[in-house]
C-alpha cells in the first residue's frame, strides 16, 4: 500500500472510532433517562397501592365500629360479611405486585363499591340507633301511639333507602390520592411528632360533569392516635349530626378535576401513631387517607 494512502487510513480511523464512541454515549444517556423515568412510574404506582391499602384497612376497622351495640343478628351477619369482603380484597390487594396495572384497576374499582355500600350501612346504623332512643323512651305509651311510632319508623326507612339509591348516583363528588405531609417551622417535611407545626392535606376531587358547578364548602377531620380532632375549628353537618373539623376551604367546583391542598395548624403535643384525615363535601364523606408517624 502506498504511504499516500497509509496516512489517509490513519488520519480516518480515529475520527471513525470517536464517531462510534459518541453515538453509543448518547445511546446509554436516553436509557439512563428511559431508566429513571420507569423508576418514578414503580414509585408512584407502588404509593397509589400503599394508599389504597390503607383505605381497605380503614374500611374494615370502619365495620367493627359500626357493629358496637347493635343487637340485630341479621345486620351483624350482613356487616359481618362486608368486612370479611373488604378484608379479602385488602389481602388480595396486597398479594398483587404494583406493576399489575389491569388487577390495580379492577381492585380500584372494587373500592369504590365498598365505600359506597359503607355509606349504605352507616346511614342504617344511624337509622337504628336513633331508632332504639326513641323506642326507649316511647314504650311506656299505649298500642296506638307505640302502632304510630312504628309507622314513622318504615317511613324512616323508607326514606333512608332513597337517600341510599341518592348517594350512589353519579352527581357526588368523590376525593381520591388523600396524603397527608407532616411540615416543620422552617417548611419542610418533619420526620418527628415534636417538630410538627401543621399538617398538608392534599387531594384530587376527580371530574364529574353530571353534579352542579358552584362554590363547595370542604371540610377535613383530622384525627389523632387517641381518635380526637386536631385543631378543632367549628362544627358541620354530617348525617344529621354536628361533628367537629379541623380545618375548611370553598372551593369553585366547575366539573372539571381539581387538586386540593388544606393545612391544619398544630399547636399542641402530638403522640405517635396513625393520623386520619377525612373529607366531606356536601354533607358525604368523599374520601380519606391515612399517615403513621413515629416518635
Amino acid at each position: 500500500m502506498h504511504t499516500f494512502s497509509k496516512k489517509i487510513l490513519l488520519l480516518i480511523f480515529p475520527s471513525l472510532l470517536l464517531g462510534s464512541m459518541a453515538g453509543c454515549r448518547g445511546d446509554a444517556e436516553k436509557l439512563a433517562e428511559k431508566e429513571r423515568e420507569l423508576e418514578e412510574l414503580r414509585q408512584l404506582a407502588e404509593l397509589d397501592k400503599r394508599e389504597m391499602e390503607n383505605q381497605y384497612a380503614q374500611f374494615a376497622l370502619q365495620y367493627d365500629e359500626l357493629k358496637k351495640g347493635i343487637k340485630d343478628d341479621s345486620l351483624i351477619a350482613r356487616l359481618d360479611a362486608e368486612q370479611k369482603r373488604a378484608e379479602s380484597l385488602l389481602a388480595e390487594l396486597k398479594r398483587v405486585k404494583s406493576s399489575d396495572a389491569a388487577e390495580i384497576r379492577r381492585l380500584k374499582k372494587e373500592l369504590e363499591t365498598v365505600r359506597a355500600v359503607l355509606r349504605t350501612y352507616v346511614l342504617q346504623v344511624d337509622s337504628l340507633q336513633r331508632l332504639n332512643q326513641t323506642l326507649t323512651t316511647e314504650r311506656d305509651e299505649a298500642r296506638a301511639q307505640y302502632a304510630e311510632a312504628t309507622s314513622q319508623i318504615s317511613n324512616l326507612t323508607t326514606e333512608r333507602e332513597n337517600l341510599t339509591e341518592r348517594v350512589a348516583i353519579a352527581a357526588q363528588l368523590n376525593a381520591t390520592g388523600v396524603s397527608i405531609s407532616p411540615i416543620k417551622k422552617n417548611g419542610k417535611q418533619a420526620k418527628k411528632t415534636k417538630d410538627v407545626v401543621r399538617f398538608s392535606v392534599t387531594f384530587t376531587i376527580t371530574r364529574n360533569v353530571t353534579a352542579q358547578a358552584g362554590n363547595r364548602n370542604v371540610y377535613i377531620r383530622l384525627m389523632k392516635p387517641n381518635q380526637s380532632v386536631a385543631n378543632p375549628s367549628g362544627n358541620f353537618t354530617y348525617e344529621n349530626r354536628s361533628i367537629e373539623y379541623s380545618a375548611t376551604k370553598t372551593i369553585e367546583y366547575t366539573g372539571e378535576e381539581q387538586t386540593i391542598t388544606m393545612y391544619v395548624p398544630i399547636n399542641e403535643f402530638l403522640s405517635p401513631g396513625n393520623y386520619a384525615a377525612y373529607i366531606f363535601v356536601d354533607g358525604q364523606m368523599v374520601g380519606s387517607g391515612s399517615l403513621n408517624m413515629e416518635k
